[in-house]
Order: structure tokens, then sequence, then C-alpha cells
């Protein structure tokens, strides 16, 4: 296939959004609440289609990305259409993957993560719903934040601020695991949601 978009329309989501179907040159790499993401086997981009009800987001994220251009922490988008984002696709785990491997995650990472969220402020933007599953520790040491859709939203988002808080009031510590299953991971996310914890411990 030639172009970005028959691939977009090989892809096939009934109304209960569910998918049903895609290009065998697609490999489906992530499911999220409005969208499924795919790998282009044959290239190193990644497609974001949204589902039908979230097409104003995809434009909102679209139109975010734009803005973080050239900015090096955030993937760079290739194509835009009204239900898809077409970007680099980043080879790594997020720090979710990270905690759930084993792999340490540094102070010099949560450092640079704050750097790429200042980046952000500086033209303009609110980095919102910062989480562990929207950062990237590339297999070259390299941070990559992902999911901007919120980033102008108007609130004042507290998640990566707790975030920062537990790494550094829990997981520096010598006693805290830094291999956390992924089952009790999640369930920390849903108590943390629900304001069953202190808020320092991040959702994830």
């Amino acid at each position: 296939m030639n172009t970005y978009q028959a691939l977009v329309d090989t892809v096939i989501i009934n109304k209960n959004n569910r998918l049903i179907a895609y290009d065998d040159s697609l490999k489906l790499i992530g499911t999220g609440r409005s969208a499924f993401v795919f790998k282009i086997k044959s290239l190193n981009t990644a497609i974001k289609i949204f589902f039908p009800e979230f097409m104003d987001i995809a434009k909102e994220e679209a139109d975010i990305y734009k803005i973080l251009i050239s900015i090096p922490y955030y993937p760079t988008i290739h194509e835009t259409g009204s239900n898809y984002i077409v970007m680099d696709y980043i080879a790594g785990l997020t720090l979710f993957e990270c905690i759930s491997n084993g792999k340490i995650i540094t102070s010099a990472h949560i450092k640079e993560i704050d750097y790429a969220l200042s980046l952000a402020v500086n033209r303009g933007l609110n980095p919102s719903d910062i989480h562990l599953r929207n950062i990237f520790i590339t297999f070259n040491g390299e941070v990559k934040l992902i999911d901007v859709a919120r980033f102008r939203q108007g609130k004042k988002c507290m998640q990566w601020n707790d975030l920062k808080r537990a790494y550094y009031s829990l997981y520096q510590k010598r006693f805290f695991p830094k291999k956390i299953a992924t089952a009790q991971l999640n369930m920390i996310a849903f108590l943390y949601k629900k304001r069953f914890l202190p808020s320092f411990l991040q959702k994830t």
C-alpha cells in the first residue's frame, strides 16, 4: 500500500470499539481509551487510529504535536488525518514496563523528564495526564513522552508531581522493590484514582 490513509482504511473497528481487522503490514502495539496504535512493520513509524467518537481528540493531539515539533523528547509526526496520526515509532520501555520488568529508573531520567515537560510549558502548553505509561526510556537510554492530547487543558494536573514525590520518597529507598508485578501496579493505579492512597502515590 502506498499511503498511510490506505493503511488506516484497512483497520475495521466495530460500534463497541473492538478491533475486527487490519492489514498484515501492521502490528498492533497498543490499545488505549480512545485509540489503537499500530507499528508499520516495514518502517520505523507508528499509526495511532482513534475510535469514531474521539476524532476531536485526534485533531487536538495532532495540533499539540505540531507545537512540540523539533523538541527531541516528543515523537515527530509525519502525517495526520481526520482519525489518525502517523509518528515515530519508539523502541523502548514505558516507565510502567521498567518497573514491572525490574529495569532501574534513575534520578537522571526523572530530571530529564522534568526538562522535557518544561520545554512544553515554554511553548505555552500545560502538560497533563503524565503517568507511567506515557513516558518511555528507549533502548538507547533516551526519554520520550507520548499522548499529549491533554497538554492544553486549563486545570493544573498533579500527577507528575505525585510521581516524582513517590520516586524520591519511596522508589529510591534501598528497601523499596525495584520490580513490581503488573497486577500490583494496576491495583495501585486504581486505588490512586479513587483517592484511597496518599496523593504522592502516583497514578500509573
